[in-house]
């Protein structure tokens, strides 16, 4: 028997008027599933059998898959053993049931593997068929949220696809239409509408933004569009009255809240949701990758296989067309998936895929034991139905009356009806639209061992039987670096350490309501913001963006005005935390920052520029409205500035004035009052110099003349003695009395030169002391002005909360430039305070 010749050997003929087996096999064109087909059949009617088997023959044919696997049931797919050995089978042997059945786990095992040994004997299949399934395709289980088995990562599903936009619009944007109904049926949204539903068109038209300007997106980056979206309008109406801020916050909060979920960060983990690379190795070599999500809730479940079909659906379009069958989708149990009414997420895409796959060779397999609740005009392209044993004569005339409706052509309703309520056991009805008539079959016996559902703890296991490898989590970056503080912070400065990469979102955070925003300018190139930072980079260090940080900035004016000193000071106050801690007590006198001055703000952030995320009380406007209280409170604590005044001189000064300018001011205002004083002083003594000075210049003159009478006096005195000597040496006689006359006129005269000569030595005295008098005064009040000079107050003067103006405060947007240093990416301050 050929393994890949396209004819899927799914069992023998069974003859419905003996009720009995035929030899004749049932070869089942692998291209007839590029119509699709559907399997339908009751608890124990065979339906996991016949999958199996369908499963294994597209394996050998080397026909890729992707399997859903609700229940476990396709587990089984990675059990197949060619030596067909007792201890192949004892791992998976039902403990439970050995003790039930009061056999050891070795003897069922021994039993199985005898009876595996004989029924694929019996239905002509070689254990060298084994061995090449087991060779045909590589095996996987993957468990979507979580690590069981291989995890899956769906974040790239947000990433930009490899199509291009142009020419590709339609099928990108069911892409993104298939991904949005996914992302919001995992947050609890139900009856999705792409048309009709505001969270859908908004997350729609930011997908499909980013992807036109060929940008990725991630969750975190959804949710800040969410907030700010990257466009004004939707249709002709601004975003705002189409979809209300508070609205979208609410949405925000709902994707957020998912986000955070410590269950949801498996569904970040692992192998991208890619594809090809589900469908193919690197080297070529096809795969059958098992999803199961039988651990996941129904809003998990309708996430993921709406988001896998979306997903399949992009890269089938991306394909070339082909008769041929080249891929196989399987899904083990659509009810609830595809109901006749409603529109679940899953739904649209689903049927879109049934009316589109077949020109891409891309088969649908669907599977249910529920015939009531499916959805046949949607099913209405499907070319084969297998049709095991019902349940019910409900279930019957449900899927009678569906497959009326649902298939092209004249349909024998009565002889349908007869095979089906005739079957038995792995026994089914098969309806093909390539075949004439419908025909029943028995399915063959499967190569890989029916073991059961298998549990989500037995998949490791299960992964490492076929080699599957688990993916490995992604080395993480060195943790970020400890970026240095702003000035006025503790002064450590780290050096430069590895930072994550990539970093931030392409869209800037929304800063709480009524906060203020600051996008702090980049004036240092790399090379100033290295040295001023102290920041050793390797030769070569190039700068690869630009990342803006959040950080808390708070600036005040403080104007005091003191009528008293008639005064008018004006103070600033700045502090700037970085990305301060939530819950955490800032210290503002820790953090003081030279003023920030609002005309060299940024208007705009630098091009293609990433933001980190708000935290703490910078994403909480609660908290930052606290905040600015407490920076008020502080500075009017903080705030009092001193006054430097002398009551007596009248002079006041703020700490706007320096020293050297206060006492040149005291100086200049105690000489004014000094010289008033200097002179009032002059003037109450000049009367008496000036008295003392007449006098004396009076006495002078008296002393003059008197010198000269004195002088005449003698004159007469002599020339009477020399007359009376001449007298009496000529003989004559003269008079004694005369002469002696003229002798006490000169001592009178003499006498009286001396009068003066003492009165004018007393006046000199006299001013002489008084001189020294006024010297003593003016020097009294020189020491007394000096003194003045000293006695200088330094006075407070404290805010009011009138006083304190808060100008700025909010969240400052810090440039850091990336940089590629060695092999580092490095985090430098691009913003200088200097």
């Amino acid at each position: 028997m050929t393994t890949m010749d396209g004819k899927y050997y799914l069992g023998k003929v069974w003859d419905p008027k003996t009720t009995k087996l035929t030899d004749e096999a049932l070869r089942y064109d692998s291209e007839d599933l590029t119509t699709h087909a559907v399997v339908v059949g009751m608890t124990g009617s065979g339906k996991t059998g016949l999958c199996v088997g369908l499963l294994e023959e597209a394996g050998l044919n080397r026909v890729p898959a992707l399997m859903i696997d609700p229940k476990g049931d396709l587990t089984n797919l990675l059990l197949h053993f060619p030596n067909l050995l007792p201890s192949d089978f004892q791992p998976w042997i039902n403990a439970d049931q050995a003790r039930k059945e009061g056999k050891s786990e070795e003897q069922v095992a021994t039993d199985t593997a005898a009876m595996w040994k004989k029924g694929l004997a019996d239905w002509g299949i070689e254990p060298d068929r084994l061995q090449a399934l087991a060779d045909s395709v590589q095996f996987t289980v993957y468990t979507p949220g979580a690590t069981a088995g291989v995890p899956l990562s769906i974040m790239a599903s947000l990433g930009v696809p490899a199509l291009p936009w142009e020419g590709n619009e339609e099928v990108l944007g069911e892409q993104i239409s298939g991904t949005v109904t996914a992302l919001l049926s995992l947050t609890g949204m139900k009856e999705i509408d792409p048309v009709q539903s505001r969270e859908h068109i908004l997350l729609s038209n930011i997908m499909a933004n980013a992807w036109k300007q060929g940008h990725s997106l991630d969750l975190g980056e959804l949710i800040m569009q969410v907030q700010t979206p990257p466009f004004a309008k939707l249709g002709v109406l601004d975003v705002n009255s189409f979809f209300p801020e508070k609205d979208r916050f609410g949405l925000a909060m709902r994707i957020n809240s998912m986000l955070a979920s410590p269950s949801f960060q498996t569904w970040m983990e692992g192998d991208p949701l890619d594809i090809q690379s589900l469908l193919y190795t690197a080297d070529g070599r096809p795969r059958h990758s098992i999803f199961y999500i039988a651990h996941l809730s129904e809003e998990e479940r309708m996430f993921f296989v709406t988001l896998l079909y979306s997903n399949i659906e992009t890269w089938m379009r991306a394909q070339s067309g082909t008769t041929s069958l080249r891929a196989l989708v399987y899904f083990d149990e659509i009810f609830g998936y595809m109901p006749p009414l409603g529109n679940p997420p899953s739904k649209t895409v689903m049927l879109r895929m049934l009316k589109q796959a077949r020109a891409f060779g891309v088969g649908m397999l669907l599977a249910t034991q529920n015939p009531v609740d499916i959805d046949y005009k949607g099913l209405s392209n499907t070319g084969t139905w297998f049709i095991g044993k019902l349940g019910t004569e409900q279930d019957k005339a449900r899927l009678l009356d569906g497959l009326t409706s649902a298939t092209t052509g004249a349909v024998d309703i009565k002889e349908l009806d007869r095979l089906i309520s005739g079957i038995g056991k792995r026994v089914f009805v098969m309806r093909n639209v390539h075949e004439k008539k419908p025909m029943l079959f028995q399915t063959r016996w499967a190569m890989n061992y029916l073991a059961g559902p298998l549990t989500r703890t037995q998949i490791p296991a299960l992964n490492a039987l076929v080699g599957a490898e688990r993916a490995q989590p992604a080395t993480s970056a060195a943790s970020p670096q400890a970026r240095p503080a702003m000035a006025g912070a503790p002064p450590s400065q780290p050096a430069a350490t590895a930072a994550p990469d990539p970093v931030g979102t392409m869209t800037r955070p929304p800063v709480p309501a009524g906060a203020g925003e600051y996008l702090l300018p980049a004036n240092l190139s790399l090379t100033e913001a290295a040295a001023e930072h102290r920041y050793n980079l390797d030769a070569g260090t190039r700068e690869s963006g630009i990342l803006y940080r959040p950080a808390l900035l708070a600036q005040a004016e403080v104007r005091l005005a003191n009528a008293r000193y008639n005064l008018t000071t004006d103070t600033v106050w700045t502090a700037l935390i970085p990305e301060p801690e939530p819950q955490a007590i800032i210290r503002w006198e820790d953090n003081h920052n030279p003023p920030v001055d609002d005309r060299k703000l940024d208007r705009a952030p630098l091009r293609d520029a990433r933001f980190a995320s708000l935290s703490g009380p910078l994403a909480d406007a609660r908290q930052m409205k606290s905040l600015e209280a407490d920076f008020t409170d502080y500075v009017v604590r903080n705030g009092a500035v001193n006054i430097r005044a002398n009551d007596k001189l009248k002079v006041y000064a703020g700490p706007d004035v320096s020293d050297e300018e206060y006492e040149k001011m005291c100086r200049e205002a105690a000489d004014d009052l000094m010289q008033a004083e200097l002179d009032k002083v002059t003037a109450k003594f000049d009367t008496r110099k000036r008295s003392l000075e007449d006098k004396l210049k009076r006495e002078e003159s008296k002393l003059n003349k008197e010198e000269a009478d004195l002088k005449s006096r003698r004159g007469e005195e002599y020339m009477k003695h020399a007359e009376t000597l001449l007298g009496f040496l000529g003989g004559k006689r003269r008079s004694l009395s005369s002469s002696l006359s003229k002798r006490r006129m000169a001592e009178n005269a003499e006498a009286k030169v001396k009068e003066s000569e003492s009165a004018i030595e007393d006046f000199k005295k006299q001013i002489d002391s008084l001189q020294e008098e006024i010297e003593v005064a003016l020097n009294e009040v020189r020491e007394k002005y000096d003194g003045l000079i000293a006695e200088t107050n330094e006075i407070p003067v404290a805010p009011k909360k009138t006083d304190v103006r808060v100008v700025m405060f909010g969240v400052a947007w810090v440039p850091y430039y990336l940089a590629e240093s060695g092999d580092r990416q490095v985090e430098v301050p691009a913003y200088g305070v200097g």
